[in-house]
């Protein structure tokens, strides 16, 4: 590889990982709105109508990547549209049971998650730095929701959705490698594949009458917000940082995502902000980051 080459490599990693830290920002923000919302509507609806908009929006934008894509493309990315589903099903039953805060610092595990899955599956273990940094940042989340103890149902159905975040990340990595099948057309397979899958549930549990919802201008807010920013954008992102980047290097800078979480909770819904929490908010910065490091000296 020559100079101007390398140069051009890590110039592209660079916008990769602001990209993901701007994925984590709006991810963080989805709490404490995804919280908001579920006071204007049920689990289910809130999930199928942000991604029956998500879907709408991106299967225009890619309806020419969508015509060209094959049937090998189109199955995988409705293999990952049904983790995100399961994903989304356990995070956002979990919210409606736990706090926006706890939620955005357990997702954070699948910061530990993620680099045992991906090396695992090479039948290696990570490099101590990434352990180490991983750990520390586990220690943060643990310090800021009060202990393993203090875990309740909603806690553990976000923990859960944490596993399959990291299952998600590796997942896009193998199964989209050396695919021609453009991030914006594999966004817009998952949502449809999300929406498809929970509008069978609704219909099989309430028939059509179960779609119908008085959610009132702030809980369709909710849904765009949720819809165009943090599903639209911030999926579409996180599927061509991953092809860019290592899922382990993308797992890590998404664990700053509870920071921002416990920030807007904090802002928006007055949820608490002690000198514990800092201390937690502290370890997960210095793992985080630690082990970035770690992972881009592999």
């Amino acid at each position: 590889m020559t100079v101007s080459e390398h140069f051009i490599t890590k110039r592209i990693a660079l916008w990769a990982d602001l990209a993901v830290l701007g994925v984590a920002l709006v991810w963080g923000a989805s709490y404490p709105v995804a919280k908001g919302a579920l006071a204007h509507m049920p689990v289910l609806l809130l999930i199928f109508f942000r991604f029956a908009l998500t879907a709408l929006v991106m299967g225009m934008v890619a309806c020419r990547d969508l015509r060209a894509a094959c049937r090998r493309e189109i199955l995988s990315g409705a293999l990952l549209g049904s983790i995100l589903c399961a994903i989304f099903l356990a995070e956002t039953w979990g919210v409606s049971m736990t706090t926006a805060t706890n939620t955005a610092l357990i997702i954070s595990l699948c910061t530990i998650f993620t680099p045992f899955l991906e090396f695992g599956l090479q039948r290696r273990l990570p490099p101590a730095g990434v352990i180490a940094g991983a750990a520390v940042a586990v220690a943060g989340v643990l310090v800021l929701s009060g202990g393993m103890g203090a875990f309740g149902a909603g806690d553990l159905l976000v923990l859960c959705a944490a596993g399959l975040r990291a299952v998600m990340v590796v997942s896009t990595k193998r199964l989209m490698e050396g695919s021609r099948l453009s991030s914006a057309a594999l966004t817009a397979v998952q949502a449809f594949t999300v929406a498809g899958l929970v509008l069978a549930i609704i219909l099989s549990q309430s028939g059509p009458a179960g779609l119908l919802v008085h959610a009132g201008a702030k809980g369709w807010a909710a849904v765009v917000f949720l819809s165009l920013f943090c599903t639209v954008g911030a999926f579409y992102v996180q599927n061509a940082a991953v092809r860019r980047t290592s899922p382990t290097r993308v797992s890590f800078l998404m664990g700053t995502e509870p920071l921002f979480g416990f920030a807007l909770a904090w802002m928006l819904l007055s949820e608490p902000a002690t000198a514990t929490a800092m201390i937690g908010a502290g370890l997960i910065v210095g793992g985080t980051f630690f082990g970035i490091a770690a992972e881009g000296r592999r």
